[in-house]
């Protein structure tokens, strides 16, 4: 699978990856800040990551290093 695009969606609340074969990943931003957003300063990083690199906030999600990008910025 190719990825073909990577964005936030402002109406939905999602970052959607959209794939060469037609698939689509959808991830609910609200839900990832609720598990992950337990501070103000969490909150505020993932809100950054979701404007400015919505593909490095996906890619983390995916490979499960979200905590540990969170817990080394927000210190």
């Amino acid at each position: 699978m190719k990825l073909l695009s990577c964005a936030f969606n402002f109406d939905t609340g999602r970052v959607e990856l959209l794939f060469d074969d037609e698939s689509a990943l959808l991830i609910d931003c609200t839900a990832i800040e609720n598990q992950y957003g337990t501070t103000l300063r969490r909150r505020s990083e993932l809100d950054w990551l979701i404007y400015n690199e919505p593909l490095s906030y996906a890619q983390m999600l995916l490979d499960e290093s979200m905590e540990q990008y969170l817990s080394n910025v927000t210190k």
